[in-house]
């Protein structure tokens, strides 16, 4: 069994109202049990505060994006600063949404990675292809360009970061990795982690899956060794998030 604890986090992307957050936290408490899976929601800005009010204590979270200064003339953005403020221990980071429909740089990325962590968040950091590259045989290229941007802002924080592999075709398509495909860029992650920065790390940092996850894929993908979570999309939105979540044990 990994050392590592199982970790899912739900990002509602811009979903949601007061009373449809209401509904699902109240499904989650009844259905997350435990502290056997570390569980995180990654909230719209607008609803931190109020998801913060009624999450219960065994469920954290996170902001969906941040800026990379702690304040100023940047109208639209919030701060690190902030989200601590309001009681949101993560934040997420990186996203491909941000990357490919905000054309947010790898160096952007990075740049927010480093003063999230800076400023005490903890973050998961969201690294992956799109179809064209996998088709092209570039997988392994980009996602470790990806990761190797992150290196130096992540700097000896590598216990706050959990690393999201989500290969772009797959979200929010209905297509997803096979557990095979998964593993093995999972895999390729972990072994560049055990070279580029100690042994240590590679072990205890948690590789997580995010592309079309649901309550059906979710256990064979968990069943794989360098799997370590999920980062769910759509389906963390329904009551199958507690399936998901539960896919561990």
């Amino acid at each position: 069994m990994s050392p590592r604890k199982f970790f899912v986090g739900g990002n509602w992307k811009m979903n949601g109202s007061k009373k449809e957050i209401e509904a699902l936290v109240d499904t989650l408490k009844k259905g997350v049990q435990g502290d056997a899976v570390e569980v995180v929601v990654g909230c719209p800005a607008i609803y931190l505060q109020h998801t913060a009010s009624i999450l219960p204590s065994n469920i954290a979270l996170s902001a969906q994006n941040c800026y990379k200064v702690s304040k100023g003339a940047f109208t639209g953005e919030i701060s690190p600063a902030m989200i601590k403020d309001i009681g949101a221990p993560w934040v997420i980071l990186g996203h491909s949404e941000r990357r490919n429909v905000f054309g947010e740089s790898d160096q952007l990325t990075a740049d927010k990675v480093g003063h999230a962590l800076s400023e005490g968040l903890k973050v998961i950091a969201c690294i992956g292809e799109k179809l064209e590259e996998r088709e092209a045989g570039k997988t392994e290229q980009v996602v470790l360009s990806q990761i190797s941007a992150l290196k130096p802002a992540i700097g000896q924080n590598w216990d706050k970061t959990v690393i999201a592999y989500e290969p772009v075709w797959a979200i929010g398509t209905g297509k997803t990795a096979s557990p095979e495909q998964a593993q093995e860029v999972h895999a390729i992650i972990r072994d560049w982690l055990k070279n580029e920065v100690s042994s240590a790390v590679s072990e205890s940092t948690r590789i997580i899956y995010g592309g079309s996850v649901t309550g059906a894929n979710a256990k064979d993908l968990a069943k794989k060794p360098d799997i370590d979570g999920f980062l769910v999309g759509g389906a963390s939105l329904k009551p199958e998030f507690v399936d998901i979540c539960n896919s561990n044990a």
